[in-house]
């Protein structure tokens, strides 16, 4: 049977962390929690379930958080966990299953995280595999009898667990906040983060966020090497920016740039806003 280090970062977690843990708690052999700023009982109640709780002061990544949480393993596996998770009983028992058989050649286990379309996130699907389960230590093997080579690629499995996700709130505002303060700083988001800041946007993001995030996405699109995918994302965005802000040339400027090409419905649906502000509403309900 392997050992698991359970590792989470948490920050004002008291509505849900003990949720959590007791619903995990057992089937861990080391309990590490990172506690990144919390005001309320968030690390009251994690000590009532392990004495390794850790301050971390807030450098604006959660990659520093997570990484100093891993560091602080000694398990042959490492949990990774956030508050507003729930393991049921089905799932306890597939999870207590997966560490008793789990084979040593293992690099990674993905789980199902469920539940998303029930509270607003940024997926437009409700389950999908996660890579949750980690090895700590990873041993690098040759492979091949002939031209021989180490093996790079991590070995993954992909589990019947299930991890119901179950926020109190959303996190939108927080990350938002997180984008703009990277892009005042300079960071060029990559091609996962720029999808992501442009579909959290548009599920949940404000006019003020739009009017905010301008700055970014005008920067992608001056930016040679973006791909398709993220010339039509920041289409998308500048086009909504301004025309909340009434500029109409450029909004028209944007706009036209994604229907030239391969029309989305972001877009369409921003013309029909446009034209329906005119109370031109014929033209507003073909768009």
């Amino acid at each position: 049977m392997i050992t698991i280090s359970l590792c989470m970062i948490v920050k004002n977690e008291e509505k849900v962390l003990k949720r959590c843990l007791t619903s995990i708690a057992d089937l861990m052999d080391e309990i590490i929690i990172v506690d990144t700023g919390s005001t309320d009982r968030t690390k009251e109640i994690a000590k009532g379930f392990t004495d390794k709780v850790y301050d971390f002061t807030w450098t604006g990544s959660f990659s520093d958080a997570r990484n100093f949480s891993f560091s602080r393993a000694t398990m042959e596996y490492i949990y990774c966990a956030d508050a507003d998770e729930v393991l049921e009983e089905e799932n306890r028992n597939r999870f207590r299953l997966l560490k008793q058989s789990l084979l040593p050649e293992i690099d990674i286990v993905q789980m199902l995280y469920c539940n998303q379309l029930s509270y607003n996130t940024i997926y437009n699907y409700d389950r999908e595999y996660r890579p949750k389960l980690y090895k700590r230590l990873r041993t690098f093997t040759w492979e091949g009898a002939i031209h021989e080579a180490v093996r790079l690629e991590p070995v993954i499995y992909d589990s019947d667990v299930e991890i119901l996700h179950m926020p109190l709130g959303e996190h939108t505002s927080r990350d938002l906040k997180a984008f703009e303060a990277m892009e005042k700083n300079g960071v060029r988001f990559d091609k996962r983060l720029h999808n992501i800041y442009a579909k959290e946007l548009f599920i949940s993001g404000s006019e003020e966020d739009f009017i905010r995030a301008l700055p970014a996405f005008l920067n992608t699109l001056a930016d040679t090497t973006r791909t398709e995918d993220e010339i039509m994302e920041a289409c998308c965005v500048v086009a909504k920016a301004y025309r909340l802000q009434h500029d109409t040339e450029s909004f028209f400027k944007y706009a036209l740039k994604n229907v030239a090409g391969n029309v989305c419905s972001e877009i369409c649906y921003e013309l029909g806003k446009h034209y329906e502000s005119l109370s031109d509403y014929e033209e507003a309900v073909i768009w």
